[in-house]
């Protein structure tokens, strides 16, 4: 979507956002046989170890479990609670002023102590280094940090921002010891230093190693000596064949749709289980409005007239996703299905003919699906194939579908070479505004040159203000109604959450829900 963080998406057909290995309770790596160590694999990859740059699900994973916030959402909970801090709340009517208290005792891994100075130090660090690829784009509200005490940290804000205590319960709130992490640059040697429940013992391209931190203070109780990630790169043949010949654990982000099939059917091992939770992971084809052709907003209208969404889950992701019908998930308050009542939910060639034509556009209209090959799910190419082939089969559009690894997939969007692709997006919290703000205004992750002052100049303001959000939801349906009225971007699925477990295995269905933390803590072998 968390992109800008997320938009790494991975389906969990293909596996959430864009996470993950295992690691026993020593320097070295556990396997699927160790019984004090949970093996853990994934199609993703952590992308960085330094809070201040990872932006994607797999990093965002190693933080979770690496690093302490001052708060953090418990299993199932859409409203954080305090982790690092014993108490945090609004000092103010106007949610401008943010003040969290310390709990007693909080020590990094490596025995330093952890006070407010390192809480102000993590804040200010993330905005001034400013990483392309890191979280600072989640505080342009942040005005400064301040420290009364030790134990006291101080937040205040530029404007009132209600969704704040959420966005410091994310990955982007990791609090690291201001000694050993460089103010201006990144960390560049691939170790991480925290006081969350787990330390990184060992990290290289194929598998991170985690052990138990025995000084940690925090809610989190650990249920296994260590865990063991294991990165596939993609492979989500590999991926199966692991699980299935009980080389891992748990395979968690990575398999295809017909593999999870396979597994609930029994057909490929019958002593694994799958697991199902939920997930507000989405994703898009975003339009450039800038372009030629998606530029045109008939063009736009015509694509939506006619994508069938159920086609393509059945199809590509086999039930593993749902189709979406807004930039809001279900799930998520606010949520309506703007795209469902403006453009239906099967294909209507005659309307989409007609929009055509309002744009001037009196043969095929031509056009490029781009796609990336691992970013956001190993079935993202099949997906925009699948879509093309809905659009040429009208007989109104010759689409088809290109795709380029994502470092040079991100300069090209950034410098607006493409008219339509895909963006996945895994949230950074439970709330509507993670699906709103990110997307739009200046700076946005969608890069796609579509502004609406309306959207950013009040109903985003407004919503941000309100501390009772159940009382933003019919902003938030203005604001969906817009989108699927102007058409930057076309919402096209909602994944589901899957992992597949050894029979000893337990505890996976704590780390699946709509938070996205993916809890190592939780998970257990007998």
């Amino acid at each position: 979507m968390k992109m800008r963080n997320q938009w790494l998406a991975l389906p969990l057909t293909s596996g959430l956002a864009a996470t993950l290995l295992t690691g026993c309770g020593s320097e070295s790596g556990g396997s699927a046989a160790d019984s004090d160590s949970v093996v853990v694999g994934m199609s993703d990859d952590v992308l960085a170890t330094d809070p201040a740059s990872g932006y994607d699900p797999g990093s965002w994973l190693l933080f979770n479990n690496v690093f302490q916030s001052l708060l953090s959402f418990p299993n199932g909970a859409t409203q954080p609670e305090p982790e690092a801090a014993r108490k945090c709340r609004f000092t103010d009517r106007q949610t401008k002023v943010f003040t969290c208290t310390l709990r007693d005792g909080l020590k990094f891994s490596n025995g330093n102590d952890l006070t407010s100075k390192d809480v102000k130090y993590s804040f200010d660090r993330v905005r001034e280094i400013n990483d392309k690829t890191g979280p600072a784009i989640m505080f342009p509200m942040l005005d400064e940090v301040e420290t009364p005490d030790a134990k006291t940290v101080v937040f205040k804000l530029k404007f009132p921002d209600a969704t704040f205590p959420s966005k410091i319960a994310s990955g982007a709130g990791s609090i690291v010891d201001h000694r050993e992490y460089p103010k201006d640059k990144l960390r560049a040697d691939g170790e991480a230093v925290g006081s969350g429940p787990y330390k990184l013992d060992s990290f290289d391209k194929d598998e991170a190693v985690f052990s138990v931190n025995s000084g940690y203070e925090g809610t989190a109780k650990t249920r296994n000596d260590g865990v063991t990630l294991r990165f596939f790169h993609g492979d989500r043949k590999g991926l199966k064949q692991a699980i299935t010949d009980h080389d891992i654990d748990v395979a968690y982000r990575g398999l295809a749709a017909a593999d999870i099939a396979d597994f609930e059917k029994g057909t490929s091992d019958s002593k694994t289980e799958v697991v199902e939770g939920t997930s507000a992971e989405v994703q898009h084809l975003v339009f450039n409005m800038k372009d030629p052709m998606a530029g045109k907003p008939g063009v736009r209208k015509a694509i939506a007239y006619l994508l069938d969404r159920e086609a393509l889950v059945d199809q590509v992701y086999q039930g593993t996703a749902t189709p979406l019908y807004s930039i809001v998930p279900a799930g998520i308050g606010g949520h309506n299905t703007a795209f469902f009542d403006t453009y239906g939910a099967r294909p209507q060639r005659d309307k989409a003919a007609a929009a055509l034509r309002g744009a001037g556009i009196e043969g095929k209209a031509k056009l490029t699906l781009w796609s990336t090959p691992s970013r956001y799910g190993p079935a993202t190419d099949e997906e925009l194939r699948a879509i093309a082939k809905q659009l040429n089969a009208s007989g109104l559009f010759e689409a088809d579908v290109k795709s380029v690894e994502f470092e040079q997939y991100e300069k090209d969007i950034e410098a607006g070479k493409y008219g339509v692709y895909v963006k996945g997006w895994v949230p950074d919290y439970p709330d509507p505004d993670n699906f709103t703000q990110p997307f739009f205004g200046k700076g946005n992750v969608l890069s796609n040159h579509y502004e609406n002052s309306d959207i950013t100049g009040k109903i985003i303001p407004d919503t941000a203000a309100q501390s009772d959000r159940t009382s933003t939801d019919k902003a938030y349906g203005k604001l969906q109604n817009i989108v699927a009225a102007e058409l930057p971007i076309l919402p096209v699925w909602q994944a589901k959450q899957y992992a597949v477990v050894q029979e000893n295995v337990y505890g996976v269905e704590s780390c699946l829900d709509a938070s996205t933390v993916f809890r190592f803590w939780e998970l257990s072998k007998d």
